[in-house]
């Protein structure tokens, strides 16, 4: 069997809400609720932070959670997802961000079992590239093969933040979209905003 593992990029300098992930919401933080969410559902959490000094936090909140971590380049995400990949031997690499604290980890596993069918090294399974669940959702998975060559070969400045664009984009590139029944890509349940965060709050007391 591959080794499976969701990546999840994490960092404090967010440029509209700092420091979000550690933000607490019933009795825990943001990261804690998104960890916990994908981890009920079986899968294995590694976490891509930076080396800002700012980023200790991240690493040390990950160490409180039992996950893996990666310190990397703030600016160049693949190279950080790259990195993270080849430090924990990952074969599979789901790519999801720490600011989706609703994320659905069933959901997740449903793409993951998607791309194992497929057993295909070009694969790349996605609910992204046409939206039909809320923003907050979020998945990709690849082969970690895809994501070396990605971070080799990937020279513009918008595949190196964005992480998978020169891997779907690339010739021979089989995708498969996970959609939903009912589209719901009008809903916003992501962290962004201190707006994001208060709808978030009575989310969260409202349904525990």
């Amino acid at each position: 069997m591959p080794k499976i593992g969701v990546i999840t990029q994490a960092r404090m300098t967010s440029s509209r809400l700092p420091g979000k992930v550690l933000r607490e919401l019933a009795g825990a933080t943001m990261l804690e609720h998104h960890v916990q969410r994908l981890r009920a559902a079986g899968l294995e959490v590694f976490i891509a932070t930076t080396i800002n000094e700012s980023d200790s936090l991240i690493v040390a909140e990950g160490a409180r959670l039992g996950c893996g971590v990666y310190r990397g380049s703030e600016d160049d995400v693949l190279a950080r997802y790259a990195g993270t990949a080849q430090k924990f031997d990952l074969d599979v690499v789901v790519r999801v961000t720490s600011d989706c604290p609703l994320i659905d980890g069933e959901l997740v596993k449903r793409g993951i079992d998607k791309f194992i069918e497929l057993a295909d090294p070009v694969a790349f399974v996605s609910n992204t590239l046409e939206r039909s669940f809320p923003r907050g959702f979020d998945f990709e998975v690849m082969d970690a093969r895809a994501l070396f060559d990605a971070d080799r070969r990937a020279t513009r400045p918008f595949e190196r933040e964005h992480v998978t664009p020169f891997i779907y984009g690339s010739a021979g590139a089989n995708i498969l979209q996970i959609t939903s029944e009912v589209d719901n890509s009008d809903l916003r349940l992501t962290l962004d905003t201190e707006k994001d965060f208060l709808l978030l709050r009575e989310i969260f007391e409202t349904y525990g």
